[in-house]
């Protein structure tokens, strides 16, 4: 750019007017506008740029100007263009306000110093505004981080020799009401370091959430190891929690074996059917939780570890306790987090969609599933289900391999769940005739905005209450979200 000092005085003025007149028009014409000086403080904003003070978490101009910008406005670029004096004419960026295409220019002297910049907010709501280019850095955005998690999980999985989480929350597959509050329980467990207790039925999928909380967890990169106390004979259990020392006995490994406090060493422990534990090995478990240290057969040194404990029954433990079959205190150290994970019958809609997994789940293993008939589908979902979701599955292979037809219908169905050895096999429920609903009958603006205040409210609860994922989820900006939260 010339220098103005060099110029002719009606090329000056021309180029000062110039100066004005674009400033004046994007002061107007953007959707907002600030100034920094030379310390990266803000100095000025103007009247558009002030509707976003209150998503900003501003209430006064006052607490805003005189501020470092980096302070005021999360993930802003000014200071490294004052930095550079290199101007950044077209920018996403993303914050408790919204997501913005913005231009950063610095501003300089007559000696051609940097002496501040100023930032032009150009497009608000790029979401909609700039819809097509939005979607597909989203997309690339969205691939990016996925090849991220996958290699990072990838370089987990060889360091941890298999012992990792094979499931997350997408894996347990529901949207009833009740899978919808155990998923919500489990995430939240997740962000603790206190032991879990999962409580529920056989083939409910506990294993399963108890994977899933560990891959939630800051220990997702470490050991996930699992135990089925019911699996191992009473006279091993010692020896598979806490090792054996070299030479310990007759047979003993040479080497000596570690247990799986140390396997699963800054990781997590899962302990399955832990109501089938022996109460000799309640007691050490419990020292062993208490301590944080275990002592290996015939060793006499202590080790030292840090484990997450993740525990899961099927069997009623306050019953256990009672009858003096489980050690009152150790029920108290694992019942700091307890989820009860609901049976199939308490969340019969889920079962069309685990239907559809579970047949997938089976093609790729070589077996394809029939296609339901509605009535069979409904029969399907009027079971007791004792197994649960384990049962469900079992039913579906049998029909897969019972079945030469490509659809299975509700009398075929029937036969195939007698003979798999369904119980109390209970009759499909007719559905009412459908009648027309009062409450369609009412204007539409009012049942818009009833789901519309829906829609928030469960995108509000799916992200624990963060406004911007909350944002996020609606497709919206957060300065929109609070003005329909207002």
């Amino acid at each position: 750019m010339a220098n103005p000092d060099t110029l002719p005085r009606d090329a000056q003025s021309i180029l000062e007017l110039a100066a004005r007149s674009m400033f004046d028009l994007f002061a107007h014409a953007s959707e907002g506008m600030l100034l920094v000086d030379r310390d990266a403080r803000v100095v000025w904003i103007n009247d558009q740029y002030r509707r976003f003070l209150p998503a900003l978490g501003f209430a006064r101009e006052e607490d805003f100007v005189g501020q470092p910008v980096s302070a005021v406005v999360e993930n802003t670029q000014m200071h490294q263009v004052l930095q550079s004096g290199k101007p950044m004419l077209i920018d996403l960026l993303s914050n408790r306000a919204g997501t913005f295409v913005v231009s950063r220019i610095p501003l300089r002297d007559s000696q051609g110093d940097v002496i501040g910049a100023l930032g032009i907010v150009l497009f608000d709501h790029a979401e909609t505004t700039l819809q097509p280019f939005m979607a597909k850095f989203s997309a690339l955005q969205r691939e990016l981080d996925d090849a991220r998690r996958e290699l990072a999980t990838q370089r987990s999985r060889n360091l941890l020799g298999g012992r990792h989480a094979k499931y997350t929350f997408a894996s347990f597959v529901g949207t009833s009401p009740a899978a919808v509050e155990v998923k919500r329980q489990a995430r939240r467990a997740a962000q603790s370091g206190s032991p879990v207790l999962l409580l529920g039925e056989t083939g409910t999928g506990k294993e399963l959430l108890a994977h899933a909380i560990h891959a939630a967890s800051s220990r997702a990169l470490r050991p996930f190891v699992g135990v089925n106390i019911a699996a191992i004979p009473d006279t091993l259990l010692e020896a598979e929690f806490f090792g054996v020392a070299a030479g310990a006995y007759t047979g003993a490994d040479r080497k000596g074996r570690d247990g799986k406090f140390v396997l699963a060493d800054g990781g997590t422990l899962f302990l399955d059917e832990i109501g089938d534990m022996p109460l000799a090995l309640q007691a050490k478990l419990l020292r062993a939780l208490q301590e944080g240290e275990i002592e290996p057969l015939g060793s006499n040194r202590l080790i030292r570890f840090d484990v997450r404990v993740v525990a899961a029954t099927s069997r009623d433990l306050t019953a256990l306790v009672r009858d003096g079959r489980f050690r009152e205190d150790l029920y108290y150290r694992l019942h700091v987090l307890p989820i009860r994970v609901p049976p199939l019958r308490e969340r019969r809609s889920d079962i069309p969609t685990l239907v559809e997994v579970l047949s997938e789940d089976m093609a790729q293993r070589g077996t394809p599933a029939p296609e339901l008939t509605p009535d069979a589908m409904a029969l399907l979902m009027a079971q007791s289900w004792r197994g649960n979701i384990r049962e469900l599955r079992n039913a579906l292979e049998q029909a897969a391999l019972r079945n030469d037809s490509a659809q299975l219908d509700a009398v075929q169905l029937e036969s195939v769940l007698r003979e798999s050895g369904v119980s109390e096999l209970m009759p499909a429920q007719a559905r009412p005739p459908e009648a027309p609903d009062a409450l369609l009958l009412r204007p539409l603006a009012v049942q818009v905005a009833e789901l519309e205040q829906r829609a928030i409210a469960a995108a509000l609860q799916a992200s624990a209450h963060n406004k911007l994922a909350t944002a996020r989820l609606l497709g919206i900006s957060r300065a929109t979200l609070y003005e329909r939260l207002a």
